[in-house]
């Protein structure tokens, strides 16, 4: 009986499988025939943030926020302008120069020369990978695959 019991997951012991499978089954159906209807009645409850658009008025606050941001700055400038009179703007436009830039290279190469000699010493190492033990392995592997497979081997074989 249990040999041609087809479970949904794989089971080493397919006997033990079945009885299991066959144990929470019945437990379920009297859970189901136990179980009481329940039908609730009562109005929905309203949700308050459905009506007020709360993401509006936050919106709008923050919209007058600006607007009333922006105006003290713009009132801030023209009273600046009204106090003191008119001057040239003569700003020279200077190059920045980095202070740290010939250190930065020196790193740079540095670290390149570091990577070029790590890669050097990985590209001359041997492998150390054996074929012949994941062969083995792998059919070891197998036959532990085959004894807890859902459907034999060859299952899509027409006989």
């Amino acid at each position: 009986m249990h040999k041609s019991y087809r479970s949904t997951c794989p089971a080493t012991n397919k006997f033990l499988k079945k009885r299991w499978d066959d144990k929470y089954y019945s437990d379920h159906r009297i859970l189901v025939r136990d179980a009481q209807p329940c039908v609730d009645a009562r109005p929905p409850q309203t949700f308050l943030h459905l009506h007020m658009k709360y993401k509006k008025f936050q919106l709008e606050e923050e919209h007058r926020a600006i607007i009333e941001r922006d105006n003290r700055i713009l009132l801030e400038k023209v009273s600046h302008i009204m106090k003191t009179k008119g001057s040239v703007d003569s700003h020279h436009q200077y190059e920045l120069k980095s202070l740290n830039q010939g250190k930065r290279r020196q790193e740079l190469l540095k670290v390149s020369k570091e990577n070029a000699n790590i890669m050097k010493r990985l590209m001359q190492q041997k492998l150390d990978i054996n074929r012949e033990n994941w062969k083995d392995n792998w059919a070891k592997n197998s036959v532990y695959f085959d004894n807890i497979a859902k459907y034999d081997i060859d299952w899509f074989i027409s006989k």
